[in-house]
Formats: C-alpha cells, sequence, structure tokens
C-alpha cells in the first residue's frame, strides 16, 4: 500500500503530468481564434457595420492580451487561483454575449459590448499564463518546444470547438457562442489542481527527446486528422452520425500523451545516477531553489567554460564551490575587481522595467506588431473575407487557419530550437522567414484568384502561428526566466495594437467605403429598374461588399508592413548573434 501510494505521490507530482494537463487545457480555451465564425452571426443579429464590428474585435484582442493582473496574480495566487479567476471571467463574458445575440436581454450599446468581450476572451489569458509559466519553470531547458507545443494547442482548440459545435447540431449559430462560455470553463474546473510548477530534476534526461518526438507525432496525426476530416466535411454530404464518430475519434490522440507521464515514473537508474541532486523548495516559489547554483555557476562558466563544462556533474559542482572560496579570497586581497554594473545583461533575468529601455525589446515588440497584428487581422476578419469572395460556409475557413496556426506554432518551435542548439543561430531568424511568407500571403487575400482563400489562410496560419512559438522563447532567452510573466503578457499588447491599426483603422474604413459604393450602385440600379423599396429595405441592413475590391488595399498594405517587420527582425538578428553564441555555442559543439 505504501508503495503504491509513493507512485500516485510521484505520478501526480509529474512534469510531464502537467505538460499533458496544460496541452488539454489549451486544446479548448482558446475561443479567440473562432471569432471568424462567431462575427457574421453577431454582424446580422445586432445590425453592426464593418467599422463597429472591427472595434468588437479590436476589445476581444485587447481582452486576450491585456494579461498583466494574470502576470501578477502567478506569483502571489497558487496557479489553480488564477485558473479559476480565467474561467469566471470566460463564463461572465461570452455567456452574456450570447444572451444578448439570441435576443434574451436588450441590446447593450457598443462600448459595452465591448466591455463584455473583453472581460470573456480576458479569460483566456489566465490559462496561457498559468500554463506557460507552470510548464516553462517544469521544463527550463526545452523552452522552444514547451511554447511551441501549448501555443499550438491555444491555436487548434478553435477547430476542435467547431467540429464539437457542427456533432451537437445546434439549432443556430449563434449556439456557438453558448459552447465557447461554457466549454472552456469545465475544462478548466477539471484540470486546475494539476497544472501547476512541481519540484524534481528539471535537468535534460535522455529520454526528454524521445518524449517531445511523441508528442509533436501526436500533434502532428491531430493537424493531419483535423484537416482531412474538415475538408470531408465541406466537399461532401456527410451524416450526422458520422460527424459524430469522426468528432469522438478526434479525442483518441489527446489520451495517448498520458504515456509519457506514467513512462518518465520509470526511470534508468543509470540515467538518475548522472542527474544533480534536486533542491527543497517551496512550490509556490519554484526558481528560488535554483537561484543561487544558477548565479554562482554561470559566473564562472562565463570565465572557465572549457573547464568546468568538461566536468561530471557532481565534479564541477565542486569545483565551482572550489573557484567560489578563491574569488572571495581574491576580493579580499584586492586581486579582482568586481565591476559595478547598472543593470543585468542580456541572457539575465530582467524585470519588465529593466526590459523596455532594451532596444532588443522593442525590435521585438514592433515585429510582432506589425507581423502578428497583421496576421491577427485576417483571422478576425476571415468570416467577412470569405463571404466576400462567395463562399457560403465560413467554418471551413476558420478551422483551416487555427489548424496551420497550430502547425505554425508547434513547427515554429521545432525548428527553431534546432537552429539553435545545433547552430546556436539567433531563434528569430525563423521570423524572418516568416514574415517573408506572410507578406506573399497577404497577396493572395489580395488579389482574389481561384483557390487564393485556400492558399491565403495556409500561408498566413503557418507564419501567424510560428510567432508566438519564437517571439516569447526568445524573450525567455534575451531576459531571463524570472519575470517571464509579466515581460510575455507586456508582448501581448502587439496584437490588440496591430489590430487596432490595421483592422480599426485601414480595413473596416477600406470595406464600408467600397461597401457603401456598391450599395449606392445597387440603389440607382434599383431605382432605374423601379424597384422603389429596394433602398429604403437596404437601409435596414448591415451593409456587405462582394468582391475582392474589398480588402485589396488593405492587404496590400499589411504585406507592405510585413516587409518592414522582416528588416526589424533581421536588426535583431544581427543585434543577437553573439549572445546566442554564448548561450549555445557549447551545447552546439557538445551535440555534434
Amino acid at each position: 500500500m505504501a508503495g503504491l501510494k509513493e507512485r500516485f505521490q510521484a505520478f501526480v507530482n509529474n512534469r510531464w503530468l502537467v505538460f499533458v494537463a496544460a496541452m488539454w487545457m489549451q486544446s479548448c480555451t482558446g475561443p479567440g481564434y473562432i471569432f471568424g465564425s462567431i462575427s457574421p452571426v453577431i454582424k446580422s443579429s445586432l445590425n453592426y457595420n464593418q467599422r463597429q464590428l472591427s472595434k468588437l474585435g479590436v476589445a476581444k484582442d485587447l481582452g486576450g492580451s491585456v494579461g498583466f493582473i494574470a502576470g501578477g496574480l502567478c506569483e502571489i495566487l497558487p496557479i489553480w487561483g488564477v485558473l479559476l479567476i480565467g474561467a469566471l471571467q470566460n463564463l461572465i463574458g461570452y455567456s452574456s454575449l450570447w444572451l444578448i445575440v439570441t435576443g434574451k436581454v436588450p441590446v447593450f450599446p457598443l462600448w459595452a459590448m465591448c466591455v463584455l468581450i473583453f472581460v470573456g476572451h480576458n479569460g483566456e489569458t489566465y490559462f496561457n499564463t498559468a500554463a506557460l509559466v507552470s510548464c516553462v519553470q517544469n521544463f527550463p531547458k526545452s523552452r522552444g518546444p514547451v511554447v511551441g507545443i501549448l501555443k499550438g494547442f491555444a491555436a487548434l482548440s478553435g477547430a476542435i470547438l467547431t467540429q464539437i459545435y457542427t456533432m451537437i447540431n445546434f439549432p443556430d449559430q449563434a449556439s456557438l457562442i453558448f459552447m465557447v462560455a461554457v466549454g472552456p470553463t469545465m475544462v478548466v474546473f477539471a484540470l486546475m489542481f494539476i497544472i501547476r510548477p512541481v519540484g524534481g530534476h528539471k535537468e535534460v534526461r535522455p529520454s526528454d527527446g524521445l518524449s517531445f518526438t511523441v508528442v509533436y507525432s501526436v500533434c502532428l496525426l491531430l493537424a493531419t486528422y483535423l484537416m482531412a476530416i474538415m475538408l470531408l466535411e465541406d466537399l461532401v454530404s456527410v451524416s450526422h452520425n458520422l460527424i459524430t464518430i469522426f468528432t469522438l475519434i478526434l479525442f483518441v490522440p489527446l489520451f495517448i500523451p498520458i504515456v509519457l507521464s506514467f513512462c518518465e515514473g520509470h526511470r534508468d537508474p543509470a540515467e538518475e545516477v548522472l542527474l544533480p541532486k534536486p533542491y527543497q523548495h517551496d512550490a509556490g516559489n519554484p526558481e528560488q531553489d535554483t537561484r543561487e547554483h544558477e548565479v554562482v555557476s554561470s559566473e564562472f562558466k562565463d570565465e572557465n567554460p572549457e573547464e568546468v563544462d568538461s566536468l561530471v556533474v557532481p565534479e564541477g559542482q565542486k569545483r565551482i564551490a572550489q573557484l567560489q572560496a578563491k574569488l572571495f579570497q581574491a576580493t579580499a586581497e584586492g586581486a579582482v575587481r568586481l565591476k559595478n554594473r547598472k543593470g543585468p545583461h542580456r541572457g539575465e533575468d530582467f524585470t519588465l522595467m529593466q526590459a523596455l529601455i532594451k532596444a532588443d525589446f522593442w525590435l521585438i515588440m514592433f515585429s510582432l506588431l506589425l507581423g502578428s497584428g497583421s496576421g491577427l487581422t485576417v483571422i478576425d476578419n476571415l468570416g467577412q473575407m470569405s463571404q466576400s469572395l462567395g463562399y457560403d460556409n465560413t467554418h471551413i475557413f476558420v478551422s483551416m487557419i487555427c489548424i496551420w496556426n497550430f502547425i505554425g506554432r508547434v513547427g515554429g518551435g521545432f525548428i527553431s530550437e534546432i537552429i539553435v542548439r545545433d547552430h546556436a543561430y539567433p531563434r528569430p531568424i525563423v521570423i524572418v522567414v516568416a514574415q517573408l511568407v506572410m507578406a506573399v500571403g497577404h497577396v493572395f487575400f489580395a488579389m482574389g484568384w481561384p483557390g487564393a482563400m485556400y492558399i491565403g489562410t495556409l500561408l498566413i496560419g503557418l507564419c501567424y502561428g510560428a510567432h508566438w512559438a519564437i517571439m516569447p522563447a526568445t524573450v525567455s532567452e534575451l531576459f531571463g526566466l524570472k519575470k517571464f510573466g509579466a515581460l510575455y503578457n507586456f508582448l501581448n499588447l502587439a496584437n490588440p495594437a496591430g489590430t487596432l491599426v490595421f483592422s480599426g483603422v485601414i480595413a473596416s474604413r477600406i470595406y464600408d467605403r467600397e461597401a457603401e459604393k456598391q450599395a449606392r450602385q445597387h440603389h440607382i440600379q434599383s431605382h432605374i429598374s423601379g424597384s422603389i423599396f429596394s433602398g429604403m429595405l437596404a437601409a435596414d441592413e448591415s451593409l456587405n461588399c462582394e468582391g475582392s475590391i474589398c480588402f485589396f488595399l488593405s492587404s496590400m498594405i499589411m504585406s507592405g508592413f510585413c516587409i518592414i517587420a522582416v528588416i526589424l527582425s533581421m536588426i535583431l538578428v544581427y543585434r543577437t548573434k553573439t549572445v546566442y553564441a554564448h548561450l549555445y555555442g557549447k551545447s552546439c559543439i557538445r551535440y555534434q
């Protein structure tokens, strides 16, 4: 009985169990990505024009990006408390929106609607922050894959929720809003006591490579399966029973990674001996256990990298202790002058205020604003884009861009990790390529060629996802893990800032202008043909634009700004070459 209890305790405190639970939570707590599916019903039910709908979208993006409160609460509350607050916000915000859209309560003013969707979508920042802070602290040596996988599942949640909505076969499209309010809340309630920083070994194990390979395989299997059934349902008339079977099969891959939790519980004794003894620490302050050791080891590894790194771990720690004693003695004798530095150097732990005065941080911020902001503008307006080109079923493109977004996040984390580990190149070099491809994707949307929606969705989805796998990992490498929650949530402000400019100011104004032109032409033609009442009826309807002209100019403008983002990212790559060579140069030699 005692052995069973110990095994259960080890299972509950397993970092892989936390990672799997975080993946499950992220897979259904990203409702912001299906705004393109719910925006048409909001527009028609509330009689909004495109500019009003864009304001609602900007409020949604702002709610999903203002995570300072979530980041601050992670430092003073247990993770389950942070998740509870986020779940309640999600439930209150989206359920209120559903009641208004369905006419069960009176329509609120636009500013109040913006507040509601802000509150609802702000709950996602609590989910993201709790998952990332917990898992990055549990896997400090595998930040790229961890961030990419978790952010990828958040993107995939839009496609998963849409497929569940299709299976349940709700009577109207507004029911998707109800499902967004209730579904994520139930999942968070079920998992909130599992997701947390845990103790134990956090060094890289030989078995970690195989474990991450399994997770990547599950990710690709899940994305491929989702893409296949989405295309099948779009191209062929599928019975509801078959849709139900497809959806139930969808959940099978989500249970495969749980095997990882059992696998790490049975470790090879030879592998265990090589790992350093874990520090005793308070679970509520996970970085406290390694701070002193990291400070000492980093100082002497900088001075004697070959000497320290060539030692076996226990001998290396003993050597570091000897060097520390020599340092104190030399300092007392005046033989060593300690430098008085103003703030930390790149690669060390920064506070948010210290990071805000660094040029690298603002290069990341503006590169994200232009690249990610333009991509999110496409995601938010995908419903109107597809309708303007004559597609009736907007759900297929929203689901597809969620899947490509997912693959971009997972693939971006995987490729960038290879680049930094094997070659010690700066991680943002992948962003340079992604932003170039994104510029091409905007051109496809602008031209409106046959099949351009499918190609543009693929390119924008992949490249937008790559941004949010690579940039958070880059920030953690350049500015440390100590205040990662605050740094990450400040970085999130790039999304609403970008959509405020691209969607709220540029795209919506151009769309409404073209829609008004088409409405006037239609009114003139109707008046000539003798239809007196058509103009009166059109006045009571929301304006809709048809044709590629609706988003041509705005897409070309966003393509141009993506080129500017490429230039900013190249400057960042140039400035951080020495930092990445210092961080990963020795590991690069070791892996060769």
